[in-house]
């Protein structure tokens, strides 16, 4: 019997089920995910998917019942119908004894919980300070670590002294094997969002777009309409103002886009840490924060007098990279 992949799609935004989808074109393996996403419509065949129940609604209801265990965890609460759900759906699952290894993406609980159950870990890492007792415990767990992102542009410490299990395969970008024709750039201003959240208002992009001269494209949940293919727009506009999302930053390296990164308040300061990234190494304007809207035409400069390099992100053959850090763990 070929062995299955597991697979935890974290619910939060969009970003990890366009990964998961992308890497699973490389596998040559059925994949079971289980989430708390409701099943994509377009789900490629060889792809189950099982939803799993919420576990942080409702909250946990007694003061005493600390879901962190102290810190030791990020999210188990206590007497939680939810909880005892989603983490059974994985458990039956695993008892079949047809799934071979698990990709989660991300928690650290449930890395501990598979490989309690003598399931290998591939887990799927994010930027930011991860130095926490939590994410410790987590990475000790995983068989191998996944950081979709460039080692020459951002190495942590907390990862790169983890030594070999860390695979920096660089950005996973739907868009990777497409090519941008620089013939085709117009004039547009393209706001790139995501799906997990921003404090940027409607009146702060009305803003910037008066104090520009010209209409702005705004694309993604939180920023305007939701295109499911972006490339076209991105990959000829002017500038592309986006936010500092691991999925985000590989598309505008597929697109070879002059862009301003502006991250977005994420647990563990992730985007913070991209967007630093980005900006020291000249692949983009990086800011802290959605600027004033008189800075916007000097901002708009600075991104295109930019020759960003977005080769060094290494977006080519990621998702490949990828798919072969899990074969490896799933038949070594």
């Amino acid at each position: 019997m070929t062995q299955r992949i597991g697979w935890y799609v974290h619910h939060h935004g969009r970003g990890h089920l366009t990964r998961m989808l992308v890497i699973a074109r490389h596998l040559g393996r059925e994949i079971d995910c289980f989430s708390s996403l409701p099943r994509p419509d377009d789900l490629p065949p060889g792809i189950s998917w099982t939803v799993l129940p919420r576990d942080d609604h409702p909250a946990p209801s007694l003061p005493q019942d600390d879901p962190t265990v102290g810190g030791i965890l990020h999210w188990a609460p206590l007497r939680h119908e939810g909880h005892r759900s989603r983490f059974a759906a994985m458990a039956a699952a695993v008892a079949t004894g047809r799934i071979g290894a698990f990709v989660v993406d991300v928690s650290v609980e449930v890395t501990l919980f598979l490989r309690l159950l003598g399931i290998p870990v591939i887990a799927i890492t994010q930027p930011g300070e991860r130095v926490d007792e939590a994410h410790r415990l987590g990475y000790a767990m995983a068989s191998r670590i996944v950081a979709p992102w460039s080692h020459e542009l951002y190495a942590p410490a907390h990862l790169t002294a983890l030594g070999d299990r860390v695979a920096f395969v660089g950005g996973i970008s739907r868009f990777a094997d497409r090519v941008p024709d620089p013939r085709r750039r117009t004039d547009a201003i393209v706001l790139l969002g995501g799906g997990g959240g921003t404090a940027v208002s409607a009146d702060d992009v009305a803003a910037a777009e008066r104090a520009t001269g010209r209409p702005w494209t705004l694309l993604g949940a939180g920023a305007g309409q939701w295109r499911a293919d972006p490339f076209a727009a991105i990959s000829t506009a002017d500038v592309v103002v986006s936010w500092c999302g691991q999925n985000a930053v590989a598309d505008l390296a597929a697109a070879d886009a002059r862009a301003i990164v502006i991250p977005q308040d994420r647990p563990f300061d992730e985007q913070a840490a991209t967007a630093a990234a980005l900006g020291g190494s000249g692949l983009a304007v990086a800011l802290e924060r959605w600027p004033d809207a008189n800075r916007w035409p000097e901002l708009l400069d600075r991104a295109r007098a930019l020759q960003p390099d977005w080769d060094a992100w290494r977006v080519r053959g990621a998702a490949q990279r990828a798919a072969r850090e899990i074969e490896a763990v799933i038949a070594p």
